[in-house]
């Protein structure tokens, strides 16, 4: 099945590489690109969603301990007069 969207696309493709000495895309090689991509950005958002988690652990980690609160102190008397 040949369309003229097709035929159009691999003339354009044909006479780019004549001019420019390089191949037309490969489908394969695109995929891989992609999908390299992908789970270059899916490692990097992991990366972010572990850190997120290890500092709440570490955040409850120290308020069970009693090292931190949530508390606001008291300003001191006077402080605003």
């Amino acid at each position: 099945m040949s369309t003229t969207a097709h035929k159009v696309a691999t003339q354009a493709a044909a006479r780019t590489a004549k001019t420019t000495g390089k191949r037309p895309p490969s489908v394969l090689r695109e995929i891989v690109y992609g999908m390299s991509l992908g789970l270059f950005a899916g490692y990097l958002w992991k990366l972010h969603h572990w850190n997120n988690q290890r500092r709440t652990r570490e955040f409850y980690s120290l308020l069970d301990q009693g090292k931190i609160t949530v508390v606001a102190d008291e300003p001191p008397s006077g402080a605003g007069d």
